[in-house]
């Protein structure tokens, strides 16, 4: 590996935003370019649950709105995170997205908080991942998703490691339509999306329904069939109180596992999940400068996953089929309070957590149940206008898990505006993970239905440590008049200490096949993962219609073991094209280069597999008119995957089987998916 130095990335970042402002800055710019570029900041929230212009938040925020996400045409909210500098995102089967900052992720990855209307949607029962199939989020329905890039615990609590992901949806009474979309496309696609809204006095509904199918990728058994559907309504209770209600559920039946794993250990079968949520908000306003905000919430959901495995004759009690039975439930409750004051020069945000997550899977937990997880959290925000042109960030987090210490997650910034449109940002954040209650106390057993033999083992750990990041980072977010252009720069450092990972263990009840599937075991790793780079986003508007997004991000692994340094490329880079032609034509185009990533790690935790560098290309063209009544309508064309076929996210265990099998190549490369779709106002 080539050595890398911060201090060098740094000055290659300077010298990068250097030359956008020379090359830039004397250019003439267009009207509509001027127009754009005097128009304000996006205010955000989820930074530091203050409202704040973007360049007065407290670490690197990537605003995407509901217009762009449209506009891609994407049938899965996750791939929109390609448009993200730093985010890595990857498809391991058509129905299933790995979804990641800066590729610090497992199996399922939960380094990510993800947010919808403030509501966690962090899944107990999938391992402490999310879900991205089943989201219960129609595009219609987004106002706007917000992105903190770096760890954001002092907001949002340990899930927010890495960063925190805020999917915003529109009031009720602020998005009147009713609309329905229909898609039909290659792999039998066939998808059926509505949106209907209503409003009365002070009260606003809107509810939205989904079906999606298809049969995947070639030659893989990945089809899904899912259903969602969401209610939000927004009731305005008096001058001072508002009340919002979201209801969201989903079931699905997706295809899943692969044919020619070892011992049929990952074998192919159907899988059904179904999820419910129930989302209670309450808003108070004393007074035009203070609001209080009162919120509860209950998930619900469960997995069936079962198969039978396979032990041929000449190893260890075979022939045998023993049963691999992973269904499970989860629940996660959570009430919640906070307090937001604000004057001319100062903001504050203070408040309190609780939260309970149970979880039920007799087959994952063979000495029982685990006791419900709870959390208990104190947080607070200070926001202080030093002087015109300088605003300092702090803020604290005090969290308590059952049977861990309480932890301190602190986060100071200083953001500098040069000048009205060049900020400078320099600060730090600690944060403290959750850990996922599988990776603690996950027993796993699987026997040989002959003999009770112990044949697979996965053992618990009692004695794991929650895993901690420091991070420190230095911004910078410029507004040019020229092509109404911006630039926002990260250079980071991030170590994390006590990084958790699976390994191979010897079972101390011996299992039998342990010499050909390794007894597994998530543990601390032994030295800290250090993650250092410089990641950028440039935006133009060089002609009438025209946004183009550039986005690239470098990083440096550094771990001391190749199989912790692999999970992570080492660089991503994102080229999209926006473009209104007429008033009836419009356009998208993107590019992603990913670079070389073994991403999970399957049953094989040290098979050394890493799938190779990869460009893919989406593409989507639109028209639009109006029928005679007055409606509008929509007929698109999208293309996802164009290019070279390419694998994004391997199963290291399927992969090692393949090659002693003498098969190298991609156990799951991605297939080309083309569909069109027409939409309608009613």
């Amino acid at each position: 590996m080539p050595k890398f130095c911060f201090f060098r990335v740094f000055r290659c970042a300077c010298f990068s935003a250097g030359m956008f402002v020379l090359a830039f800055g004397g250019l003439t710019a267009s009207a509509a370019g001027e127009a754009a570029y005097f128009e304000d900041l996006p205010t955000v929230l989820t930074a530091s649950r203050l409202p704040q212009p973007l360049n007065e938040a407290p670490g690197a925020v990537t605003v995407i709105e509901g217009e762009l996400i449209r506009a891609t045409g994407y049938r899965d909210l996750a791939r929109v995170f390609r448009l993200v500098p730093g985010m890595q995102i990857g498809q391991e089967r058509g129905n299933s997205y790995w979804v990641t900052y800066h590729g610090l992720g497992a199996n399922f990855p939960s380094e990510l908080q993800v947010l919808v209307d403030g509501r966690s949607i962090y899944s107990m029962a999938n391992f402490g991942g999310v879900d991205w199939t089943t989201l219960p989020v129609s595009p219609e329905e987004i106002d706007r998703i917000e992105v903190v890039r770096g760890p954001n615990a002092v907001s949002y609590g340990a899930n927010a490691f890495m960063g925190v992901i805020n999917i915003i949806t529109y009031h009720a009474a602020q998005n009147p339509i009713n609309r329905v979309r229909g898609s039909v496309g290659n792999a039998q696609l066939k998808d059926l999306d509505g949106l209907v809204s209503t409003k009365a006095g002070g009260a606003a509904v809107q509810l939205a329904a989904s079906s999606k199918h298809d049969t995947g990728f070639t030659n893989l058994h990945d089809s899904r069939r899912v259903k969602t559907g969401s209610l939000r309504s927004d009731w305005r209770v008096s001058n001072r109180d508002e009340l919002t209600l979201r209801l969201a559920a989903s079931s699905a039946r997706r295809g899943d596992g692969y044919e020619d794993s070892l011992f049929n250990s990952v074998g192919p079968r159907d899988t059904h999940s179904d999820a419910q949520s129930v989302h209670v908000k309450w808003a108070h306003t004393p007074a035009a400068d203070a609001e209080i905000l009162v919120q509860a919430y209950h998930n619900q959901e469960s997995f069936r996953d079962a198969w039978t495995a396979a032990v041929p004759a000449g190893f260890p009690y075979g022939p045998s089929s023993p049963d691999v039975n992973r269904n499970r439930k989860g629940t996660r409750d959570q009430v919640e309070f906070q307090s937001r004051n604000s004057s001319v020069a100062r903001q504050t945000v203070w408040g309190a957590e609780a939260r309970r997550d149970t979880v039920d899977a007799p087959f994952m937990y063979a000495a029982g149940n685990p006791e419900p997880t709870d959390l208990y959290r104190l947080f607070g925000n200070l926001d202080e206008r030093l002087t015109q042109s300088l605003n300092l960030n702090f803020g604290a987090a005090l969290e308590k898990y059952r049977g861990e210490p309480a932890h301190l997650a602190p986060r100071a910034f200083l953001n500098w505006q040069v000048e009205s449109s060049q900020t400078l940002r320099l600060g730090g954040a600690r944060a403290w993970g959750q850990r996922p209650t599988f990776e603690k106390e996950g027993d796993t057993r699987v026997i040989d239905p002959a003999t009770g033999a112990l044949l697979v083992h996965h053992q618990p750990n009692p004695d794991l440590r929650q895993a901690r990041i420091d991070s420190m980072e230095i911004g910078y977010l410029g507004r040019f008049k020229p092509f109404a252009s911006s630039l926002d720069v990260r250079i980071f450092r991030e170590r994390v200490r006590d990084y958790i990972a699976r390994f191979s263990v010897n079972s101390p009840a011996t299992a039998a096949l342990e010499p050909w599937i390794g007894s597994l075991q998530y543990q601390n790793f032994s030295r800290p993962v250090v993650l250092q780079g410089a990641e950028y986003q440039a935006k133009f508007k060089p002609w009438t219609g025209a946004n183009i997004i550039f986005n690239h991000a470098m990083i440096d692994r550094r771990s001391g073991d190749e199989n912790i340094d692999d999970r992570i490329a080492p660089y991503t880079a994102t080229l999209a094209w926006q473009q209104r032609w007429t008033s009836h034509w419009s356009s998208m185009i993107s590019a992603a280069r990913v670079g070389p990533m073994a991403g999970a790690d399957g049953i094989a935790t040290s098979e050394p597999y890493v799938a190779k560098a990869y460009t893919s290309f989406d593409a989507r063209i639109a028209w639009a008119s109006r029928w005679a009544s007055g409606g509008q309508y929509e007929i698109s064309l999208s293309a996802i995957n164009l290019g070279k076929r390419h694998q994004e996210i391997p199963d290291r265990g399927v992969q090692a089987y393949r090659s002693i099998l003498g098969d190298t190549a991609p156990a799951n490369s991605v297939s080309r998916t083309v569909y069109l779709s027409l939409a309608s106002d009613f």
